[in-house]
């Protein structure tokens, strides 16, 4: 993503924040944790949530629960994975 212009992180970002594309092809578990996105002028980007322990060394126990999940949302260029 750091390629992108200033301008265009920013199209991301919000379109990110914005996605509600969600499927049962994309989204099989309801779970609303991850999207890909295709902008004007900008190549297919993908974003993804993980659930973490609050050390950020294994996955949550339980990812429902705020208390003992750290999430962690990370957006890539799709040639980027």
């Amino acid at each position: 993503m750091q390629a992108l212009s200033n301008a265009d992180r920013a199209r991301v970002i919000e379109a990110v924040q914005t996605f509600s594309a969600f499927t049962g092809d994309n989204d099989p578990h309801g779970e609303h944790d991850f999207g890909a996105i295709d902008l004007p002028g900008v190549e297919r980007v993908f974003w993804k949530i993980d659930y973490y322990d609050p050390s950020f060394e294994f996955g949550s126990e339980d990812p429902a629960d705020p208390k003992i999940t750290r999430r962690v949302l990370t957006i890539m260029l799709a040639s980027e994975y």
